[in-house]
């Protein structure tokens, strides 16, 4: 098991404190493919600058992804840790050094964070060395790392006190996430759109379109219906897909196969091109049987949201 202390801006740090925020998006201004250092549900710090160089808070890691400027924000807002796009991109491009609009970036997204006030703050890693720039991992179970997690278990405990964590892991109430995990990392919205995004690589599961702006993440059964911010609860979908999903005219079924409700037909005397596609096979689906659609939102949309 092993946690990550990640250098941070002091501002991008108060400025979520301040919101509050249950998800963020910790970027980076030019498109990291990848980040290996820790694993999903594993622990990620906040460590400031010298001459403050101390650990202010954390979260747990969700995934590392890259999106253009413009789809990171649409994703996350101010979770970003500024007020307005034009913000954003104005910091981003300060960093840069460049003028591009929209430029691809790294998007490290967080969740259940927990913030420290100012007299809380804990000591930084003893061994940080000073020309580190992104971060340093650590194994939570010995030396430095073990004074780590004990102090942010400390810490996580006395801010949410709903949360349990462990030493193999769990979240109160949810099943064991993984050995070596501390826990299952409980998806936002961005968390969510991010998820779906990549399981569904980036192509619509109906169509296979792979531009992106016009992909939405949909939840199956929508969360304001109690349906969870969950992968397996999700379709990737071109946005008038999303929309007819949405609105009962279409749905999918439990053999992944889409139906077309006739009352396209009747109320519009119209659809010849989604008609088309009624009874077809989904055409992307995850890989990780875990996060296809699960039987129990099907079903809740084909009984309770399909115009059939």
């Amino acid at each position: 098991m092993k946690l990550y202390v990640g250098i941070t801006d002091r501002d991008w740090f108060r400025f979520l404190r301040f919101n509050k925020a249950p998800e963020m998006n910790f970027w980076r201004p030019k498109s990291t493919s990848n980040f290996g250092a820790i694993q999903p549900g594993e622990l990620f710090l906040f460590k400031t600058r010298a001459p403050e160089n101390r650990i202010v808070g954390g979260a747990f890691l969700v995934r590392h992804t890259t999106l253009p400027l413009d789809l990171a924000w649409a994703t996350f807002g101010d979770a970003n840790g500024v007020n307005t796009l034009a913000e954003f991109r104005a910091k981003i491009s300060s960093i840069r050094g460049d003028q591009e609009r929209n430029p691809t970036i790294g998007c490290t997204v967080l969740t259940d964070p927990f913030y420290l006030d100012d007299g809380s703050f804990f000591d930084a890693p003893s061994d940080f060395a000073s020309n580190i720039v992104v971060g340093k991992s650590y194994d939570a179970g010995v030396g430095e790392g073990l004074r780590l997690y004990e102090q942010a278990k400390l810490a996580i405990l006395n801010s949410n006190p709903g949360l349990y964590i462990g030493d193999s892991s769990s979240v109160a109430e949810q099943p064991r996430y993984g050995s070596g995990y501390l826990m299952k990392p409980r998806l936002g919205q961005g968390g969510f759109r991010v998820s779906v995004l990549d399981e569904y690589q980036r192509r619509c599961a109906i169509t296979g379109e792979r531009t992106v702006p016009v992909l939405d993440a949909a939840h199956i059964q929508p969360y304001s219906e109690f349906g969870p911010h969950s992968v397996s609860n999700g379709l990737l979908l071109r946005s008038d897909l999303h929309t007819l999903f949405d609105k009962g005219y279409m749905t999918v079924t439990n053999d992944l196969r889409i139906e077309v409700s006739g009352k396209i037909r009747e109320q519009f005397s119209n659809g010849r091109d989604y008609y088309a596609l009624h009874g077809q096979e989904l055409k992307v689906i995850p890989s990780d049987h875990s996060c296809r659609p699960a039987r129990e939102y099907l079903e809740w949309h084909q009984s309770k949201c399909f115009l059939g």
